[in-house]
């Protein structure tokens, strides 16, 4: 079978006195955001293209079905099916959720406190079949403060926009209209009267919040709140005390905070600090103080407070430290909770309200894990939180923790069905340098049988954007991989805030090529180093990693046997000069203004990756997309594919594979999602040659 062939029709571009030439542009069409809601309105053309894409495809994995079945079977054998989580306690009733063995989707359960009977009032696959569709997509799910109401949000093509239904849990009837296109957030007002949601406008952005009364219709809903300013967008949340909402409008970069009397029948917002370029900050309220956690003059952020009655006059709460990102603060009555990061690795603090001395939570002695808190009830007069840790090689352990003693007790841990021996794995943090002396933080997991001789395939996973940092927690799939002497690499790269928010701003803008500079300098350092060699990585990103790793291959092919792109962000340049798609105008801090600016045009130019493709040898490919993603559109790998098809000077394979009926993040349900993994998976052991 012959790879399909996509028709060329030439268009010339203009910008900043630059043309160049782009054949497969006519395949995104102007109402692209309609296709998003009605797959029925594709162009024939770009279906049947699509089409052909998934058929190659399915032709390429033909001789894979048993492996991926085994795959699936794996990942799912270390999955405990039949689960519930830890109930919190709530004022009346204690909630906590449950799986089964037979369901893709969760349970939500309650019992009265003081009682036995158990009572269902959620069951995400009753639901989905209810409905009779097969993307099933839930945003919120919402409980008002009497407990009589379930509030939930649906989307049900993958595009996000969300629905908004209320009913009785007593009942089941819903108790007012259906409140459309959204942005799927539900907050219920105290008296459990209304909801306060954000609607989406014409490009499917939250501009605007409103107050909708409940048994009422959503053309007769208050708007509360707009925000004018195209790159911002909007949402709503309460205080940690609930004595406020807050309405929090921003971007990436930006920050600007309203703030109502969650008594107030008729919300009036307040500005708490008007916004600064470059400045974000969020906002609550514990007690009498406001808690603002701000990066302002404090480069890894601090955290300030506040009297709710005095606004003007700060002080430093937690103070800034160099080169330590400071997280943000949660409350009990006698205690305050936080984190920070520091060279990759998160830890959290407890401090003492009463004494003011802060001690540093210790729950295990390995050296790379992922640490989290929460709360098991919601009368904050206690000592007690539970703590859950997890790492690379180690399943999740949730620990009653007692602040106070400092005792800690085993409540809850991962359970793998087929077995778990973490002593079978090796851990490792690295650091190789980058081409301008940057240390970049490599976290490595591998079997401890994998021999480091230079020969063992590896798999390089990257993301670097949005200061979103690579976590180091436990990863049940990746064991599969691992078992069959794949290394697993996670490169902290620039871009994310694994070291803070020089990191993060080293990594974006006019700095962006650090991020693919980073990543090249940690392959090169693997192969140096003997965790693999030349021509046996594995890329692997998505989204804004598909980004990463369509830039990389432009430049450093070579280094690669393949990559797996998932979603990914690779017509970029394109994107950045439509300023009526969804996310471009809300990204101008994280990649620049190409339109307006023509420094940040060229720069980006020089790297997008559609835009760079040249003729070249590039590796086996796998690329990933879902035709109602309203984040990444799914004609941009479409136009990145057929691009290379045409330039590519080699035999090695190019796959594209288009979900019909799915979202950014692919299907949904356990089930799919266990699938995708199995094929991405099945490509890797096929390339590698560890399987025929």
């Amino acid at each position: 079978m012959k790879p399909p062939k996509l028709q060329k029709k030439l268009e010339i571009k203009k910008e900043h006195n630059t043309s160049w030439k782009d054949y497969y542009s006519w395949v995104h069409q102007k109402d692209i955001l309609e296709v998003l809601k009605d797959s029925t309105k594709l162009n024939s053309e770009v279906k049947k293209y699509l089409d052909d894409e998934n058929s190659y495809a399915k032709k390429y994995f033909v001789n894979t079905q048993v492996i991926q079945k085994t795959l699936f079977n794996e990942i799912k054998g270390r999955i405990k099916l039949s689960d519930t989580s830890i109930p919190f306690v709530d004022k009346n009733y204690e909630y906590w959720t449950k799986t089964t063995k037979k369901g893709n989707y969760s349970i939500k359960l309650r019992r009265k406190i003081g009682t036995k009977k158990i009572e269902e009032f959620w069951n995400g696959d009753k639901e989905k079949e209810a409905l009779n569709t097969q993307y099933f997509g839930v945003g919120d799910l919402s409980i008002s403060y009497n407990d009589k109401l379930l509030a939930y949000s649906l989307d049900l093509k993958g595009s996000e926009y969300y629905s908004i239904f209320i009913r009785s849990i007593a009942s089941k009837k819903l108790v007012t209209e259906t409140i459309d296109n959204t942005a799927g957030d539900i907050l219920f007002s105290l008296d459990n009267k209304y909801i306060f949601y954000s609607r989406l406008d014409s490009l499917h952005r939250p501009k605007k919040i409103f107050k909708h009364v409940l048994g009422t219709s959503q053309n007769t809903d208050t708007l509360i709140f707009e925000e004018k300013k195209a790159r911002f967008t909007v949402s709503i949340s309460v205080s940690s005390d609930e004595k406020y909402f807050f309405i929090n409008s921003g971007d990436h970069s930006t920050s600007e905070i309203y703030y109502f009397s969650s008594s107030q029948k008729t919300p009036e917002p307040m500005l708490f600090k008007k916004r600064k370029e470059n400045v974000l900050y969020s906002l609550n309220s514990w007690g009498s103080y406001f808690y603002i956690h701000t990066n302002e003059k404090a480069e890894d952020f601090k955290i300030s407070r506040c009297k709710n009655n005095d606004i003007k006059k700060l002080e430093d709460f937690i103070p800034a430290k160099k080169e330590v990102l400071i997280g943000n603060c949660s409350f009990l009555k006698n205690w305050v909770i936080r984190g920070e990061v520091s060279n990759a690795i998160p830890v959290l603090y407890a401090r003492n309200i009463k004494t003011n001395l802060e001690e540093r939570i210790i729950i295990t002695n390995e050296e790379i894990y992922s640490p989290s808190f929460s709360f098991r009830q919601k009368d904050r007069n206690t000592d007690v939180i539970l703590i859950s840790y997890s790492s690379p090689k180690t399943p999740s352990r949730t620990y009653e923790y007692n602040l106070k003693s400092k005792s800690k007790k085993l409540i809850k841990r991962q359970i793998i069905p087929s077995g778990h021996n973490n002593k079978n794995y090796v851990v490792e943090r690295k650091e190789c340098l980058s081409i301008d002396g940057s240390k970049v933080p490599l976290t490595i997991l591998r079997h401890k049988n994998t021999p480091i001789n230079g020969k063992a395939n590896l798999i390089l996973y990257g993301y670097g954007a949005y200061g979103h940092s690579m976590g180091t927690g436990f990863s049940s799939t990746r064991i599969s991989i691992i078992d069959r002497d794949i290394i697993w690499v996670t490169a902290h790269i620039r871009g994310g805030m694994e070291r803070g928010m020089k990191w993060w701003n080293k990594g974006k803008m006019l700095n962006k090529k650090n991020t693919f500079f980073d990543y090249i300098e940690s392959a090169k350092y693997l192969i140096k180093n003997k965790y693999t060699g030349k021509n046996r990585i594995i890329g692997m990103g998505g989204s804004a990693g598909g980004l990463l790793i369509g830039a990389v291959l432009n430049m450093r092919s070579d280094l690669f046997l393949g990559a797996i792109m998932a979603v990914p962000f690779v017509d970029s340049l394109t994107t950045n000069l439509d300023h009526d798609l969804p996310l471009t105008v809300g990204e101008f801090k994280e990649f620049g203004n190409a339109k307006k600016y023509k420094e940040h045009f060229e720069y980006i130019y020089s790297y997008a990756p559609y835009n760079n493709i040249k003729k070249n040898i590039y590796p086996n490919l796998l690329i990933t997309t879902s035709l109602s993603d309203n984040r990444v559109l799914f004609d941009e790998p479409l136009k990145y594919v057929a691009k290379l098809r045409e330039y590519k000077k080699d035999n090695n394979i190019l796959l594209l594979k288009t979900e019909m009926e799915a979202g950014h993040g692919g299907k949904t349900g356990r089930d799919s999602g266990i699938e995708e993994i199995a094929l991405d998976y099945a490509f890797i052991l096929k390339i590698t040659k560890k399987i025929d």
